[in-house]
């Protein structure tokens, strides 16, 4: 018996930048894939609706349109050969019988290799983009729209306001700042730090299904960014000075029972400063402290080691988000507000069901819902 769906909602994806390139594309890439053929052998499906990333554009500046044209210009990416490459990298590694952490380790440098060989800065990005090649190659007559919100934060009203679960995206660099493990980042100080909180994208998302599943003339694919950069943008300089002035008035409180002083976070203007900022005053410094544990028969070890792997996990993230703390590009949101106007026609509650991303407070919404919920909850 055939399945009477009318609207197959396609919300996977796995959020670690760092992950294993056969993970990745297994999830963001042909997890989307398979999903459009068991919507394929629905009966009456009305609409596709795949959530992305609006970052699918890779590292493009200006101002990013609402379409797929950044895709269709560097579709001569063959994806199934990508599969195969995968594939054939994981054999050879397992042949070689070595620990599966080598190998994942393996498979996460391959992974990043091969995005940036593409023209994108990591895995995630990269695979779904071509998740999204392959949803409009394969969609036929199947109606597609793709929600591409930009970097998710926690909670701005519903269920409660700084709902999160986990520590993700930008909050890494938010926690060990108040911890006091971080006090210099690679960043453009007045670039837009594009940040949505997460119920106003799957406002976005319902409002989507409610009015494309009703209005037949929203048959063809449809793509929505939904983000702040171009109505309500963040600047990374405000942030910096929110996130000081939190952990100032509600400083961490240590394994010891200790309050975490911090200062200002040290923002330095390209990735080439701080690499060589991060040499001089502690890579080159580790390594003489490194030679004096060795004439002092390791005395130091479990010092040295813990700044060892402070420097090195410093390094790491200032790599992974690189990206994301110099991008220059904003985000058109035009066939959102067109969304709205179309909801607000159809009697819609839109405060109930809002995304209007100019209605963010940024000072009430970093300081009394994100960063204590971040704490509170995506800490658990």
């Amino acid at each position: 018996m055939r399945k009477k769906i009318q609207i197959i909602v396609n919300v996977a994806a796995s959020t670690d930048f760092g992950e294993r390139y056969d993970d990745a594309l297994g999830i963001n890439t042909f997890g989307a894939l398979n999903v459009l053929n068991f919507g394929k052998k629905c009966d009456e499906v009305k609409l596709f609706l795949h959530i992305s990333t609006a970052y699918v554009c890779g590292e493009e500046t200006g101002i990013i349109l609402e379409k797929g044209e950044n895709l269709k210009r560097r579709n001569d990416i063959n994806i199934f050969e990508e599969k195969r490459l995968a594939e054939e990298q994981l054999s050879q590694l397992q042949n070689q019988c070595i620990p599966d952490k080598a190998i994942t380790s393996s498979m996460k440098e391959f992974g990043l290799e091969r995005a940036k060989m593409n023209g994108w800065p990591n895995t995630y990005v990269f695979t779904k983009a071509m998740g999204e090649m392959l949803l409009e190659k394969f969609k036929g007559d199947l109606p597609l729209v793709i929600i591409r919100p930009t970097i998710i934060a926690s909670t701005y009203k519903q269920p409660f306001p700084g709902w999160i679960e986990g520590v993700r995206t930008m909050d890494v660099v938010l926690v060990n700042y108040g911890k006091g493990k971080l006090t210099c980042f690679p960043g453009n100080l007045n670039s837009a730090l594009d940040v949505i909180p997460v119920d106003m994208v799957v406002n976005a998302m319902v409002v989507a299904m409610e009015v494309h599943y009703a209005q037949h003339q929203y048959s063809c694919e449809t793509i929505y960014h939904v983000g702040t950069s171009s109505k309500n943008p963040l600047k990374l300089s405000d942030l910096r000075n929110l996130v000081h002035y939190y952990f100032t008035k509600n400083p961490w409180i240590d394994t010891n029972g200790q309050k975490v002083e911090v200062g200002k976070l040290i923002v330095v203007s390209t990735i080439n400063r701080f690499f060589l900022y991060m040499k001089i005053k502690y890579v080159l410094p580790l390594k003489v402290f490194y030679l004096i544990n060795i004439l002092c028969c390791q005395c130091f070890e479990k010092i040295y080691t813990n700044l060892n792997r402070r420097v090195k996990f410093i390094l790491r993230l200032a790599e992974f988000y690189k990206p994301y703390s110099f991008f220059t590009g904003i985000f058109d949101d035009r066939n959102l507000e067109r969304l709205q106007r179309v909801a607000e026609e159809r009697g819609i509650d839109l405060a109930e069901f809002n995304f209007d991303s100019r209605s963010i407070d940024w000072e009430d919404y970093i300081m009394n819902s994100h960063i204590p919920g971040l704490l509170n909850q995506g800490l658990l």
